[in-house]
């Protein structure tokens, strides 16, 4: 058969000899006509690679129930693997229509060789492109970092193809290679560092699970504040709450300090944390009338007889002079106030009372003295979250006149014209 395939290559050069042409000029001429035919028998393999094959491929696959093979079709895994079939044809014709040019052949084994290894490494990243967004259709690998992993497995397939590449044309073993290419470490890592960096990132933040998509998190040197939507190799995408969108390198997720409230999320309920600030010369000690009236307040009550019962048996006890009131035990507005926050809260409907629930003073400062809300809403929802801090804290700044407490804030200027009189002029 092969005799019968050398005759009929070297047709058209027997007959334009026959017919008188230079035989040099016949050669050359016979090689054109040999490549026009093959060219033309590739298109028509791949005409019925492309209409016959990879239809038949997408026939089967909208028949099945899975939908992985929808995911390779898309990815072109059938238009690659149905180029293994013209490029047997060219590897079995093309040493005959060459036969006479050794040069030649040597080079088209070479880039046959290549051409292969290239084939096989668009193979393998068809199949992993399938199978990531496979598995992002899959619930319980949403949160995953599929398109970093992807990348990763990616680039090691590039440098073993890119290896047996350069193998292929020096001649030399893969292990060879291998261990010249060990010698220009330092050159590629300095020329790859980002890359590098990057790929060590992913691997980290994977495997420590440091950062899943769905996280919200909060980045100030990047300015991010808001949802992880993608994870590869080189950068993390972060969707702020206004819509915009923040790239963050990879690796400074792992170099740099930042926010993951993910623990918040999978927390029974959200932390409140603020401070009222009260002024410092509006707190005092409670007399018999003050403690009266702030009986009449539902909340507080019941602590109030309870405590100046205490109070009052103790300072008999010990026969206090309370012609002062500084002498013995007393109460003070701010510390009933105290309690009574922390009464308000606790009757609050949409505070977690599972959770730590603190009103404490901190230390006394210029501004005046910060009363703390430590507490944990149930409803952790952004929006709902906010409603619900300041419905608290509306009432307690409202509340605070009625323990005769007031409020720390900085002079403005009306209150500068005010204090220097009518007569002021701006």
């Amino acid at each position: 058969m092969e005799e019968g395939l050398v005759d009929l290559i070297c047709f058209f050069e027997e007959f334009f000899v026959a017919h008188g042409m230079n035989a040099t000029f016949a050669q050359y001429l016979n090689l054109l006509i040999n490549l026009v035919i093959l060219t033309l028998i590739i298109l028509g393999i791949n005409y019925l690679i492309k209409h016959f094959i990879i239809e038949t491929f997408k026939l089967f696959t909208n028949r099945t129930k899975t939908t992985f093979d929808d995911f390779l079709i898309k990815s072109n895994f059938p238009r690659y693997v149905g180029r293994f079939l013209p490029l047997f044809v060219v590897y079995e014709l093309f040493p005959l229509i060459f036969s006479e040019f050794p040069d030649v052949l040597k080079i088209f084994y070479k880039l046959v060789e290549i051409y292969i290894i290239i084939l096989i490494v668009w193979i393998c990243r068809s199949m992993l492109r399938s199978t990531r967004n496979y598995l992002k259709t899959r619930p319980e690998f949403n949160d995953k970092p599929l398109e970093s992993f992807s990348q990763i497995i990616m680039i090691f397939i590039w440098i073993i193809g890119l290896m047996f590449i350069f193998s292929t044309l020096t001649d030399k073993s893969v292990i060879g290679f291998a261990i010249s290419l060990g010698a220009a470490s330092a050159v590629i890592l300095l020329i790859f560092k980002d890359t590098i960096l990057g790929l060590v990132a992913s691997i980290q933040v994977s495997v420590n699970d440091i950062v899943r998509i769905g996280d919200w998190i909060s980045f100030e040197k990047f300015g991010a504040d808001g949802t992880v939507t993608e994870i590869n190799l080189a950068t993390v995408r972060v969707q702020n709450w206004d819509n915009t969108y923040t790239t963050i390198p990879t690796y400074s997720l792992i170099s740099d300090s930042f926010q993951n409230w993910r623990g918040m999320q999978e927390s029974p309920g959200r932390r409140i944390k603020r401070s009222v600030l009260i002024k410092q010369n509006s707190v005092k000690f409670l007399n018999h009338e003050d403690i009266e009236r702030l009986k009449r307040i539902k909340l507080i009550a019941p602590y109030l007889d309870n405590r100046q019962a205490e109070i009052d048996k103790f300072n008999e006890s010990n026969e206090i002079d309370k012609s002062l009131l500084i002498n013995g035990r007393n109460q003070t507005n701010l510390g009933v106030f105290r309690k009574y926050a922390d009464s308000y809260l606790r009757e609050h409907s949409a505070i977690h009372k599972e959770m730590y629930l603190i009103v404490r003073h901190r230390e006394p400062t210029v501004n005046g003295i910060p009363l703390e809300i430590l507490c944990f809403s149930r409803d952790k929802r952004w929006e709902n979250y906010e409603y619900i801090s300041a419905d608290i804290f509306d009432h307690l700044i409202a509340a605070i006149p009625y323990f005769d407490l007031q409020l720390f804030e900085a002079p403005s200027g009306d209150d500068i014209r005010r204090f220097l009189g009518e007569n002021y002029k701006a």
